[in-house]
């Protein structure tokens, strides 16, 4: 099973990095629509699922990111004579971090506007029997501590049915 979480996570990457319609170039055009407001683009777009702790003792911490990971697979054979047919439930972690407390919630929140926009125009076939029919749900964790002093991270689950 692992072909297929491999497969899916680096379609998601794909997409987020895309230099056309990805998360950049996204928060790049939510920033011209509303000037009092700038933030960074993403650094750091990556397949891991590690805790900040890790990353930041390990060295792959370069903020703000977005880890893609899939964090549950079900094999629900809904198609009776196929070896996969089922869902991926796929994980993308957003961590914003920076100096001052001002400010981190609201390009935390563009961030997440951002992937959602994403998402939201990726309705469709992916290829390789993978199809995203839309929807996500989003989970906010409070700041903390960490990164460049404070770290807030942001979670977008989505879906994806597989049919293999």
């Amino acid at each position: 099973m692992a072909g297929i979480t491999g497969k899916l996570t680096s379609t998601v990457v794909g997409k987020l990095r895309s230099q056309t319609d990805g998360v950049n170039i996204r928060v790049g055009a939510m920033e011209s629509a509303d000037t009092t407001f700038t933030v960074p683009g993403i650094r750091n777009i990556a397949t891991l699922n590690a805790s900040v702790e890790v990353s930041e003792k390990s060295g792959h911490a370069h903020y703000p990111a977005a880890m893609v990971y899939c964090d549950k697979l079900t094999n629900s054979l809904e198609e009776k004579f196929r070896q996969f047919s089922g869902k991926a439930h796929m994980v993308v972690e957003l961590r914003n971090s920076q100096d001052q407390l001002d400010g981190i919630e609201a390009g935390t929140h563009l961030y997440v506007d951002a992937v959602c926009a994403l998402l939201d125009d990726s309705r469709g076939s992916w290829g390789g029997g993978a199809f995203y029919g839309g929807g996500y749900t989003v989970t906010y964790e409070a700041v903390g501590r960490g990164g460049r002093n404070f770290l807030q991270k942001a979670k977008i689950g989505f879906d994806v049915e597989v049919s293999k």
